[in-house]
């Protein structure tokens, strides 16, 4: 299978190529050239083996120049019981009493958040990818993260030998479970660094190092080369999809529905990449009725899914689900990309459209085909805290503010609607990420005001009788390792500094 650019180029590359360079020449971003499908006994066999052979299964079929033996190794080390216990991704019917509604728990990884499904993973992929190409140079892997992509890249990638790991973080815009995961990562590849401004400016900054032709013959002739951790890579997104395949076969297997029988996903959407392998899946053959985009009140999706006009001039909010303040949704573009037939010379339209007035709208067509699939909606900051104590007076459930997000938005949906299909809520990160919030929703805001993070996360682990995770347990003793906070504009001559440039 070959890979193409979202903004038309002509040039076919590898699956090796693309995760390796993780963004297309062009400043688009990799998407196969065909989408793969899935047959009914493919999807019936699935409902007998474990996660890691799901996994294989639906990797071999986008990655071709990887030998199966190889991907179901990686799958092997990346999802050890060491590393997530048991089950990476358990499915958990959330009421005895309602058949209806599950929840698909993506945060059993080591940092406690949906990205170690990918990032564990990717490591693997990059290494072969770099081994498969030739590729002699130094990979930097150069991410910005809205909270959880970033530790969970530091995590996956550091010591790796070949590689060098640069995140940056908007310096107010993560929750401080968040923040202190990153600032005490360990290795002597890590680098941490804090950006003034929100995440669409720390993600505006990476993408113009990489587009920045330049800067990428200066690290050419000091033996590195770029790529990204982030969902613009192919290589984060493609083990996304195999976890909603795999969701539809433990449905199966638990009885719940039969093959064939069409379901709703709710997935807490900001950058879009969580979703858009969702879809992806949807294509391979899962039957899905919709796919819930919920967003926080930063609802540049929820907005443009109603109207067809993506509009980024509007005022920025930090709100209690920090993951989704994102207002540059990267990869929607893959979507508009499949969704027009792969007119890169219309996506390019639009995406200069965007860079130049911040905003653009879709034809009618366009429109039409995304709100046959897709259903947007939003909650905000006082709307995620009841949602999260009504979840957990309902079904006895903690579940933390992006996944409350989703709740939110499917309880007005399904009230509109009166869709009685089963439905797959997809839970982004451990309630402990976000223990503040979720304890005052639990107990009344202002609860948390005055007692320290381990007071807090050890009281949500007494209400709630969950584990507070590996990850998470004693985070403010642990030494500050990285304390660098620089302007948006300094962030390609911090990235040289770092190289040597």
């Amino acid at each position: 299978m070959k890979y193409i650019s979202t903004r038309g180029t002509d040039y076919a590359y590898t699956s090796a190529q693309a995760i390796k360079q993780g963004l297309a020449p062009d400043g688009g971003l990799f998407v196969p050239e065909t989408i793969p499908t899935l047959s009914k006994d493919d999807i019936l066999r699935m409902t007998t083996q474990p996660y890691v052979m799901t996994a294989a299964d639906v990797l071999s079929l986008f990655l071709d120049d990887y030998s199966y033996d190889e991907l179901r190794d990686y799958c092997t080390q990346a999802y050890s019981p060491e590393k997530f216990g048991e089950n990476p991704i358990p499915l958990v019917q959330l009421n005895a009493y309602n058949e209806r509604e599950h929840i698909l728990e993506l945060w059993h990884g080591p940092t406690a958040a949906f990205k170690d499904v990918a990032l564990q993973l990717l490591p693997h992929l990059l290494t072969a990818a770099i081994r498969k190409t030739g590729e002699s140079r130094k990979v930097c892997i150069l991410t910005a993260t809205s909270g959880d992509t970033g530790k969970a890249a530091l995590e996956g990638f550091k010591d790796v030998p070949g590689t060098e790991v640069i995140v940056f973080y908007p310096s107010d815009g993560v929750s401080e479970a968040q923040r202190l995961q990153m600032i005490t990562t360990e290795g002597s590849n890590v680098h941490v660094i804090a950006v003034e401004g929100c995440f669409d400016d720390a993600q505006s900054g990476v993408k113009r190092i990489f587009s920045d032709e330049e800067f990428a013959a200066t690290l050419q002739e000091k033996g590195v080369v770029l790529s990204s951790a982030n969902s613009i890579n192919w290589g984060r997104l493609v083990p996304q999809i195999a976890y909603y395949v795999a969701s539809y076969a433990d449905l199966i297997a638990q009885e719940k529905i039969v093959y064939g029988y069409p379901i709703n996903i709710v997935v807490p959407t900001g950058n879009f990449g969580n979703i858009m392998a969702c879809w992806y899946a949807m294509k391979m053959g899962i039957p899905i009725n919709k796919l819930i985009c919920a967003s926080n009140r930063n609802k540049v999706l929820s907005d443009f899914l109603r109207s067809g006009k993506y509009d980024k001039n509007r005022e920025f909010f930090k709100t209690n689900s920090p993951s989704m303040d994102i207002l540059v949704s990267s990869n929607l573009e893959r979507l508009l990309f499949e969704m027009t037939g792969h007119n890169g010379a219309k996506v390019v339209e639009w995406m200069n459209q965007l860079n130049m007035n911040g905003t653009y709208s879709v034809d009618p067509m366009t429109l039409r085909q995304l709100q046959s699939v897709f259903v947007g909606g939003f909650a905000d900051e006082i709307g995620i805290l009841k949602t999260i104590r009504e979840v957990y007076d309902r079904c006895d459930h903690v579940v933390d503010t992006h996944t409350a997000v989703g709740f939110n938005v499917y309880g007005r949906y399904y009230s509109r609607s009166g869709d009685e299909s089963k439905t797959i809520f997809v839970s982004t990160a451990s309630p402990f990420k976000f223990a503040d919030s979720v304890m005052d929703a639990i107990n009344g805001n202002g609860y948390s005001k005055g007692r320290s993070s381990e007071v807090i996360i050890r009281e949500l682990a007494e209400e709630s009788s969950l584990e507070i995770p590996v990850g998470l347990a004693n985070l403010s003793e642990k030494p500050v390792l990285h304390d660098v906070k620089i302007e948006r504009d300094d962030m390609q001559k911090a990235v040289g500094e770092i190289l040597g440039v």
